[in-house]
């Protein structure tokens, strides 16, 4: 028994016909009777009484009829529900964010998606790209946006949005000692074991050459914003994202020196691979692609 035949023996039973079913279904009248046929066998009962060119519904016939129908309008109900969700955007987003997307981007970009989307909220965790994925791996947050694809092959990265890397540090320390320094010879801030930005530095340095081991790292610190914090206050150098020190750039506390190719990197959309995102969380990450792409 299915859906299929539940719907048939509902329309036989409503227009009293097997011709008039046929033609409401638009099935043909042989492929009505036969269905009508293997539904009896498996019910092992009688559901029409065939009199002539008319028919009448036996006694277990309209014992099921009422059945019937609930049944076919609760699948509907089901659908109804679905498509419902596809098209009505509401729910709570929680994202796992690196130190970047998730203060310098996710705010602007949360604030323009919940204008299109008045019942969306958001949870918006920090933390360094390791972290972020561990979330995910264990299955406690669904969708992350990170600074670097991680080894897990069991987790999905797709590239949304660009970023730039640039070498920075007060003017005291790099204009005092323009045409003289080079980078191992200047204080040196980096970033903690697990970052995105200190992946990205790792990988740029060793396509340049130049032996990370041997820099005058005087702090390793946890953010991005302590980093900037630390390069106001001249404690060293750095290599951070651009969009994390635009406001010091234009106002001149701190400048940046160019000392090889540009250093370029993506943020990633990341999620599990056996995981389906709910249609929020669908909607969520083609807004964010749409928008990279505007």
């Amino acid at each position: 028994m299915d859906i299929h035949q539940l719907r048939i023996f509902a329309s036989v039973y409503h227009f009293r016909s097997f011709s008039k079913a046929s033609g409401h279904l638009h099935i043909s009248q042989p492929t009505i009777s036969e269905h009508i046929k293997n539904l009896e066998e498996e019910l092992e009962c009688s559901l029409f009484d065939r009199l002539g060119r008319s028919i009448m519904p036996t006694r277990e016939a309209k014992r099921i009829y009422p059945k019937a129908v609930k049944l076919i309008e609760d699948l509907e109900a089901i659908k109804e529900t679905i498509r419902t969700g596809l098209t009505d955007i509401k729910g709570s987003l929680k994202i796992g964010a690196s130190t970047i997307p998730g203060n310098y981007m996710l705010p602007f970009l949360a604030a323009k998606f919940k204008k299109k989307h008045p019942d969306i909220s958001f949870e918006i965790i920090i933390a360094d790209t390791r972290k972020t994925t561990d979330s995910i791996l264990q299955h406690e947050i669904l969708l992350g946006i990170v600074g670097a694809s991680m080894e897990p092959r069991s987790l999905s990265y797709e590239a949304v949005f660009c970023d730039e890397l640039v070498f920075a540090g007060t003017p005291d320390l790099l204009d005092s000692n323009a045409g003289t320094w080079d980078i191992y010879s200047l204080p040196f801030l980096i970033r903690e074991e697990g970052s995105g930005t200190r992946k990205t530095m790792e990988d740029w340095l060793e396509k340049m050459e130049i032996n990370a081991r041997k820099l005058n790292v005087v702090a390793i610190l946890g953010s991005t914003d302590a980093v900037k914090q630390a390069l106001k206050a001249g404690l060293g150098t750095s290599i951070i994202s651009r969009r994390a020190i635009e406001e010091e750039l234009d106002n001149g506390s701190l400048i940046q020196k160019k000392i090889g190719p540009e250093m370029k990197r993506s943020f990633y959309l990341a999620h599990h691979k056996k995981r389906s995102l709910p249609a929020h969380y669908q909607a969520f990450c083609d807004f964010l692609k749409q928008t990279e792409n505007e």
